[in-house]
């Protein structure tokens, strides 16, 4: 069996910039909920999602605020997003998709956490993880455990992440700690930028590998002189950094690989949901392809 895991929180924010801003029968803004819960029921019309798990952040923050200061919050969300968080979740939850609010941890821990899980199991064949996010990459093995972008279509297997990065999966947070990601609020280290990263990391691969004299890097890179003292001065600054860019394979999740088996909507609490969210086309598409019981 296949298994998809699903970034949450990114369909989300990409419906809500991608589709128009519409109002609820109550007066609420329900854009992006509707355009997620139709996005997905055509997702699940194709028959090629059998066993799917879906993350959200619940709230922005996490553990790692705890650790950095100027790590992401929920600061600067347009109010008319935030307030359909809440809606977005309980879509996935009224169609019959395991569920998982993050509040702790990170959306990206929990997909991380069941892809591990789910890539120890005979019976997977694949893992799927539903997301362009670039920190998810460090979970890709081989071609049995993959990035998947929706939109695009397009798959990153473990050679596509070389090719994109320069660097193995494994070496994706060190790579993450040097240059920084704004998304996240990690700024990275001073003059490195993703050539000298990628360059030093393919061959070295993590950052304790890194001989501090560049005399001994033994590849040619512009201003190693520069990038050498660069990091010697934030020794430990990128050592945090790449923590917080660390994902984490620990999440405490009830559910099991064969828990994630879509077995079909819960047809009252998303009728009460569609009438919610004044959407009229989900239920008579359902209904096409899973039988009411």
């Amino acid at each position: 069996m296949q298994i998809h895991l699903l970034d949450g929180t990114y369909e989300l924010f990409r419906a809500f910039f991608g589709a128009p801003s519409a109002t609820g029968p109550h007066g609420n803004e329900v854009g992006a909920a509707r355009a997620l819960l139709r996005s997905l029921v055509a997702w699940l019309g194709t028959g090629s999602v059998t066993h799917l798990g879906v993350a959200f952040d619940t709230v922005i923050e996490s553990f790692r605020n705890r650790l950095y200061a100027g790590y992401k919050t929920g600061d600067g969300i347009d109010p008319a997003l935030w307030s359909q968080f809440p809606l977005a979740e309980r879509v996935t939850r009224a169609l019959g998709v395991t569920t998982w609010s993050m509040i702790e941890f990170e959306a990206d821990d929990a997909l991380a956490s069941m892809a591990f899980r789910a890539a120890a199991d005979p019976a997977v064949t694949r893992v799927l993880i539903c997301t362009p996010d670039k920190d998810l990459a460090q979970c890709v093995a081989g071609e049995r455990v993959v990035c998947f972008d929706r939109q695009r279509n397009v798959t990153l297997d473990e050679a596509g992440v070389k090719a994109k990065f320069g660097v193995a999966p494994q070496s994706i947070p060190d790579y993450l700690a040097l240059v920084g990601d704004s998304a996240d609020g990690i700024p990275g280290v001073p003059r490195w930028g993703a050539k000298s990263a990628g360059a030093l990391l393919a061959r070295f691969e993590k950052l304790e590998q890194v001989p501090r004299d560049p005399t001994q890097w033994g590849i040619p890179v512009r201003g190693a002189l520069a990038l050498a003292e660069s990091l010697s001065t934030h020794e430990s600054e990128v050592l945090l950094y790449r923590e917080l860019a660390t994902l984490r394979r620990d999440v405490p999740l009830e559910e099991s690989v064969a828990d994630l088996c879509f077995k079909g909507p819960r047809w009252a609490e998303l009728e009460a949901l569609c009438d919610e969210l004044g959407e009229t086309r989900a239920i008579e598409r359902l209904s096409e392809f899973v039988p009411r019981s």
